[in-house]
């Protein structure tokens, strides 16, 4: 048996033990887990019971933002061997549906999520998983550092999305870590100004040494209005929503300029969340309503490794395996200027 962390009630997050996963079989590998970051859709989870309009079936181990080390190899694997480092993609794809072969992944009519209501997820000791699910890191590359490829694997695909040219001017709903990755990214891809919001003073300051141009504190200032000061009254090229709610959706929709692009990256909580429709339709604006990434790791490596932008910041709070409930409780309060938690296994 393992250890595994397993969310088992709403808000109760125990220790507990779980069957140890099967030898690696063709093209599989046995990874041993070693560090996992916490992500807004665990906190759902947490708090809610639910998540994108699922209900928790408990007890479920989550965590899908998961970095280890590679302890066997199964049968046909060539390229991968023990003791590589590695991040893990969450998402098994089955790859020979038409979304999978047109090169939509993240579409997959076959997936299976690792961290929710499917399959466990990867706060426990080991998992078996498929080759195509893994990336090898660097050496030199932390555990710790090694957590942030999946989210940044992320925002690369909303960059995809989102078609940023060289000095648009973005604004970002949310300054939690995929809205810092967010603005980390599109000012390193050109990006003319970043305006980001948030309520969270801490956040707000993080924000800044993400390439934040511009903060906003949405409960005391008017988002759009920071926006359109910081874009010579015309609004932002490109929005990107990392909250997910119905007054954030409000607000991107006013801070984009007419034929703008939004990418509603968030998840919400309610399950059905209203949507200004006629101003969004009165500036014609495009809509990307974003599934995770879509094989973006490689690329999240390389910007890690390369330092093209600096994650640094981003984990704020580290907690061994044992206080993982702590890890948890931190997060749903905001407490202690807390942004990006980790496990570590």
């Amino acid at each position: 048996m393992m250890k595994s962390l397993q969310l088992v009630a709403p808000r109760t997050v125990e220790l507990r033990e779980l069957e140890d996963p099967p030898t690696p079989g063709s093209d599989e590998v046995l990874v041993k887990l070693r560090a996992v970051g916490l992500c807004g859709s665990d906190m759902h989870w947490y708090s809610e019971g639910g998540c994108a309009g699922s209900d928790a079936n408990y007890p479920m181990v989550l965590g899908h933002e998961p970095a280890g080390e590679i302890v066997e190899v199964g049968h046909g694997v060539e390229k991968l061997s023990s003791g590589m480092r590695v991040a893990v993609e969450p998402t098994i794809s089955c790859g020979v549906c038409e979304k999978c072969v047109s090169g939509h992944f993240n579409l997959c009519d076959e997936s299976i999520f690792m961290g929710g209501f499917q399959m466990p997820g990867l706060l426990r000791q080991y998992a078996v998983v498929p080759t195509r699910n893994v990336s090898v890191v660097p050496e030199t590359m932390s555990f710790t550092d090694a957590v942030v490829v999946e989210p940044l694997a992320v925002l690369l695909h909303t960059l995809e999305l989102a078609k940023l040219t060289p000095d648009d001017a973005v604004a970002i709903m949310g300054a939690g870590p995929i809205g810092l990755l967010a603005a980390a990214v599109t000012k390193q891809a050109g990006a003319s100004c970043v305006t980001i919001a948030d309520r969270i003073p801490e956040r707000l300051e993080l924000a800044k040494k993400f390439g934040a141009d511009a903060v906003v504190d949405f409960t005391k200032d008017s988002v759009s209005d920071a926006v359109y000061d910081m874009t010579n009254g015309k609004g932002a090229h490109i929005v990107i929503d990392a909250a997910g709610n119905a007054e954030s959706v409000s607000d991107a929709i006013a801070s984009a300029r007419s034929g703008a692009t939004v990418v509603v990256v968030g998840i919400p909580s309610q399950r059905e969340v209203e949507v200004p429709l006629w101003q969004a339709m009165d500036k014609e604006l495009k809509f990307h309503i974003q599934k995770r990434s879509n094989n973006n790791d490689h690329e999240a490596i390389s910007m890690i490794n390369r330092q093209l932008i600096d994650i640094s910041p981003l984990v704020t709070h580290r907690f061994p395996f044992e206080q993982g409930d702590r890890a948890f409780q931190m997060v749903h309060d905001y407490s202690d200027g807390v942004c990006k938690a980790v496990i570590e296994l």
